[in-house]
């Protein structure tokens, strides 16, 4: 497939077609609320921390701010468990990103709302190269050639999450599994009707610039990719 299509933000999908509908929700007595763990090597983030919502929650503008920006439930349109990744927490709110936002913007949740997990596995897309990398911490797991957005509608750059893992989702148009981002593709090419989430998925011209934006990948690294990133897992994409 030359051209990727963009995840649209409408439809169900059906229970088959979600492999992480039965992820469980970590427990309390699972939380590891140890922040310290975040930090940077080289400017690229290598460690994360994930808060998964106990109900439905309000996101706010700032800590301790009444002003509510977006609302998202237990689980995603997708139906998987909600898993917001945290940039930061501030006294008794995490800073989180969040599919309902804008990129490069964070809302804030209250930590009494959401349990807090540590997973040290982070990914980097390297554009110039083509190329996404896997990390475990400072260790790279696996570098994986991709192709990505084209001239006319690159990948935006920034700091994303992995929203959803989906199986048989669409395999024709987009292979044989999804990894869905919380961004969005800002610069949709003309005559694009398809919606606006950017995603990991199967198609072709890897090692080129040429799909509306989203991230191919061969089938055995998608695979690879279903087992070894967890929901909520952060993507820093730079040039």
């Amino acid at each position: 497939m030359r051209r990727s299509r963009v995840i649209a933000a409408v439809g169900a999908v059906s229970a088959a077609a979600v492999s992480a509908a039965s992820i469980a929700v970590p427990t309390t007595a699972q939380a590891r609320t140890s922040l310290d763990r975040l930090q940077r090597v080289g400017g690229h983030l290598r460690a994360a921390a994930v808060a998964w919502p106990t109900r439905a929650v309000d996101l706010h503008a700032a800590p301790g701010s009444r002003r509510v920006v977006a609302r998202v439930e237990r689980r995603t349109r997708f139906g998987t468990p909600t898993a917001l990744a945290v940039s930061r927490v501030e006294g008794r709110w995490a800073e989180v990103m969040s599919s309902t936002l804008p990129n490069r913007t964070h809302a804030y949740v209250r930590l009494a709302d959401v349990v807090l997990t540590y997973d040290p596995v982070t990914l980097e897309l390297d554009l110039s190269r083509h190329q996404l990398l896997a990390w475990r911490g400072n260790e790279l797991l696996r570098a994986i050639p991709v192709a990505t957005g084209s001239p006319v509608s690159p990948t935006p750059l920034g700091r994303y999450a992995v929203t959803d893992k989906l199986t048989n989702f669409d395999a024709f148009a987009y292979g044989c599994c999804v990894l869905a981002l919380s961004g969005h593709q800002e610069r949709l090419a003309p005559g694009w009707h398809g919606g606006d989430r950017l995603a990991i998925h199967g198609g072709g011209g890897i090692g080129e610039s040429i799909s509306s934006g989203c991230i191919h990948a061969r089938e055995s690294d998608l695979h690879w990719l279903l087992r070894r990133v967890p929901l909520g897992t952060q993507i820093t994409i730079h040039p």
